[in-house]
């Protein structure tokens, strides 16, 4: 029995299913985890879905930020952005089962045999483990609710950018939001930066990427995320993996096997495509 852990599909189903045939993924023996971003900027994120859908308890899985866009569109609150090339998805007659499913997923998965913990973004170096928990639960809990419209209408925004136990109501659910499914750098003190999308090198030397912080998630646990492709999978500490090699934009799905931390690579079968990471 193996765990597959696989970066950002984005709407790449041909990769997909090219990467788990690769790996001989089976469904009744494996588990297969997806840092979130299903869908959007590939071309067929329904059959992304679906198919995620369908594996049922052999996928564990965490919302990205495409994810939440994609909630929100199908709720009326933002509109469709023809790049994202979802209005297959949006148009399916299956769509409201479909989104219903998506919307009743977490936004961390942790796992204590492994010491493993996976976010679409990552971790803020100013939460302990309890912490994270606990504000991906609030988080979690709103969208399965009905008044999930509410949240999703709200969840716009990069303010609040730091961390306080005070921050209650719509604020601090889009803390949570943000860090889980949007950060990338943060100041020296962990407050969040939600404008800089450079790779580090190209940073200002002000920001840290989250990663280089410390903090007592990382310091305890593994750290599987995706979201920050131009990273294209380097420059992490040991025990910290970015899977999101930036399939969508013409590079590779990537997947990590947990137990003997052997890397694999999908090629993009739409090498020509490329756009802002």
């Amino acid at each position: 029995m193996s765990t597959y852990i696989i970066g950002d599909v984005h709407g790449c189903y041909d990769e997909l299913i090219a990467l788990l045939n690769q790996v001989n993924f089976r469904p009744e023996a494996d588990t297969l985890w997806l840092t979130g971003d299903l869908v959007a900027r590939g071309p067929k994120s329904l059959e992304v879905l679906r198919y995620v859908r369908n594996l049922g308890d052999s996928v564990r899985i965490v919302l990205g930020n495409h994810d939440l866009h994609l909630l929100a569109v199908y709720a009326g609150i933002s509109r469709n952005k023809p790049k994202d090339l979802v209005t297959p998805l949006l148009e399916a007659p299956d769509a409201d089962a479909l989104i219903n499913w998506l919307r009743r997923q977490p936004l961390l998965q942790v796992d204590e045999t492994k010491q493993l913990v996976m976010a679409h973004a990552g971790i803020t170096p100013q939460w302990d483990l309890a912490t994270a928990i606990a504000c991906a639960g609030e988080v979690s809990a709103v969208l399965s609710s009905d008044s999930y419209p509410l949240f999703l209408d709200a969840m716009y925004g990069d303010m609040p950018n730091n961390w306080s136990p005070q921050l209650t109501g719509l604020a601090r659910l889009r803390f949570s939001t943000n860090a889980l499914t949007r950060m990338r750098y943060c100041f020296a003190n962990g407050q969040l930066d939600m404008y800089c999308k450079d790779a580090p090198g190209n940073a200002p030397s002000l920001l840290k990427p989250w990663f280089l912080l410390p903090g007592p998630v990382r310091e305890e646990y593994s750290i599987a995320f995706g979201h920050w492709a131009s990273l294209e999978g380097q420059g992490t500490p040991e025990g910290v993996y970015a899977l999101d090699t930036g399939c969508c934009w013409g590079g590779a799905l990537t997947c990590l096997r947990w137990e003997d931390k052997t890397w694999f690579h999908q090629a993009s079968l739409r090498p020509e495509i490329s756009d802002e990471k």
